[in-house]
């Protein structure tokens, strides 16, 4: 009998030594949570992830990832509809946004509307994303008798977002490295679209370059972008050359991949 009750008892033990077991590691993974991290840490986490989606959707989880994932530090944003000034990282128009920007900030422009942009010069690495879902959602309207909306003398990367231009030329690229991912470019139809090109570079080098810079040198490069108007998608009068031109049928658009770079 006192066999049956010592074994009783041993059991019971431990189911309980088991149940703190449980009750310990439940405890200290609650205490990894990366909700404990500080909001110097996250930020810093955040800042590894690409804006766009992956920036773009933390901020939609609360409140706090939401002021942390927007933060100034991580990118700055471009809102017409903002009426305080005052709040760090926010800019009425883009021009004031890339006048504030560091080299290699992200600049956040709002969907809705039209912002306007002509012949604004772009002389440090930057990437300029769009708002909303669609590149359709947020468009660069360059006025009638600028050269261009955006002119870059930097390394830069445009992406979701849609440029208009009556004449001249969307984009204006004259040196670095420029990337257009997943955006719309148009020049509007009109008797003079002949003198209208989405796309214009005058990059140029004066010496051969080393095929180990070759990847670090100038050029345009374009993916799943929609180029509609103009009378051609590229216009070059430096040193570049179009090259692996893919083009995909997608319903109703045509949506180019292509390089312009020294052959």
């Amino acid at each position: 009998m006192d066999m049956e009750a010592k074994t009783k008892e041993e059991g019971e033990n431990g189911r309980k030594w088991k149940r703190s077991l449980r009750k310990k590691s439940f405890k200290s993974a609650s205490l990894c949570s990366i909700n404990n991290l500080d909001d110097g840490c996250l930020m810093h986490i955040f800042s590894f992830l690409s804006p766009i989606p992956d920036r773009y959707n933390t901020a939609l989880v609360c409140h706090r990832w939401q002021y942390l994932a927007c933060h100034p530090r991580l990118w700055l944003r471009v809102d017409r509809s903002v009426k305080d000034l005052s709040d760090p990282g926010v800019f009425p128009n883009i021009e004031t946004a890339v006048a504030a920007a560091r080299p290699g900030d992200t600049i956040l422009v709002a969907a809705g509307g039209s912002h306007l942009a002509s012949n604004i010069q772009i002389k440090k690495p930057l990437c300029l994303i769009g708002g909303g879902e669609l590149p359709d959602e947020t468009t660069l309207l360059c006025s009638r008798g600028s050269d261009s909306a955006l002119e870059f003398l930097s390394t830069c990367k445009l992406a979701n977002l849609t440029v208009k231009a009556e004449l001249g030329c969307c984009l204006l690229h004259r040196r670095g490295r420029l990337t257009i991912d997943g955006c719309v470019l148009q020049c509007e139809s009109n008797p003079l679209d002949y003198l209208s090109c989405p796309i214009v570079s005058t990059a140029s080098v004066t010496q051969q370059l080393p095929s180990s810079m070759k990847s670090h040198s100038d050029g345009v490069f374009v993916s799943q972008t929609r180029i509609e108007g103009g009378a051609r998608a590229v216009l070059t009068s430096g040193d570049l050359e179009l090259q692996r031109v893919r083009v995909i049928y997608a319903r109703t658009s045509l949506l180019f991949w292509f390089d312009v770079e020294h052959q």
